[in-house]
């Protein structure tokens, strides 16, 4: 096991400009994230901070100057975790993320928290000061055996205990069922275990792009062989068959259990019905590059 090497660097700020759909602003109080998820998207941050080391084996913890006028971006979405979990083990000690929201008391954002930890319930108190926000826990699977191949986050029972946690206190929640492994995470297996407690699923496909996509298909030859065969036609053919099946299983699911589905939208679309809302970005890639072509 790598030692973890822990560092800490000064920024003037903490909130930068995203480019995120979602999101006028992210908020990343740490470079880096020790829950080490193997698919991990944001290890391509290592390209600008210097980092050698392997993705989950460092942690630069972030202090900046005081956010004098959070007001300043009353009106603004704001996410908590874009490239980092801001409720790593490490905040337990440093404390970064709960000094952001100590800062921002009194604004008028639109506040988003993603992350895989149920240190998130330390926060309530802050958290609920807020107007209407949003906590999103990532869960691509209820198999514990996979989820520790996969990451070094929690279990998935204390994240779906921490969703429902919140969703008693009367905040949103969101399940991202992310990413989803094909023949290997139930879709809705996890939704049946979920949909009492939540407002909003978020759906995205598997996408192996970068250095982990050797690391991933290694693994699935190693532990799921029979599974190869499938692996290769849809990350070595670009074949789409397996997501528009799944897709069109979820919109049946979906009509028969009352729950409204729609693919690629705004991801805090309002249902008077009360269900939670299944979003499916499993275009999002195909679409996003389809609207460049068009400009």
């Amino acid at each position: 096991m790598e030692e973890l090497k822990l560092g800490e660097i000064r920024v003037k700020t903490v909130m930068t400009k995203s480019n995120l759909p979602i999101a006028g602003y992210s908020v990343n109080p740490y470079v880096g994230c020790t829950h080490a998820c193997r698919y991990c998207y944001a290890c391509f941050m290592k390209r600008f901070t210097g980092h050698e080391e392997p993705w989950g084996t460092f942690l630069d913890v972030k202090y900046w100057d005081r956010i004098k006028n959070p007001h300043k971006y009353d009106g603004s979405t704001v996410i908590v975790g874009s490239v980092t979990d801001a409720y790593n083990p490490q905040e337990e000690v440093f404390r970064r993320t709960r000094t952001f929201l100590e800062e921002m008391q009194g604004s008028d954002i639109n506040l988003i928290i993603t992350t895989k930890s149920d240190l998130v319930l330390r926060d309530l108190d802050l958290i609920k000061t807020f107007r209407s926000p949003l906590i999103s826990w990532s869960v691509n699977t209820l198999d514990e055996v996979f989820k520790d191949d996969m990451d070094k986050a929690v279990s998935i029972e204390r994240r779906i205990a921490a969703m429902k946690k919140c969703h008693e206190e009367g905040l949103r929640t969101t399940c991202f069922i992310s990413p989803i492994f094909p023949g290997i995470t139930d879709v809705f297996a996890i939704i049946e275990k979920i949909k009492d407690f939540c407002d909003y699923i978020w759906l995205e496909n598997l996408n192996l792009r970068g250095g982990f996509k050797a690391d991933i298909l290694n693994y699935i030859s190693q532990k799921y062989s029979g599974l190869v065969p499938l692996y290769n036609s849809i990350y070595g053919k670009n074949d789409l068959s397996y997501w528009m099946e799944l897709d069109k299983k979820v919109a049946e699911y979906a009509a028969t259990n009352g729950f409204l589905y729609v693919i690629d939208e705004e991801p805090f679309l309002r249902n008077p019905t009360g269900r939670p809302i299944i979003i499916n970005y499993f275009y999002h890639s195909q679409i996003k590059q389809s609207a460049k072509n068009k400009l």
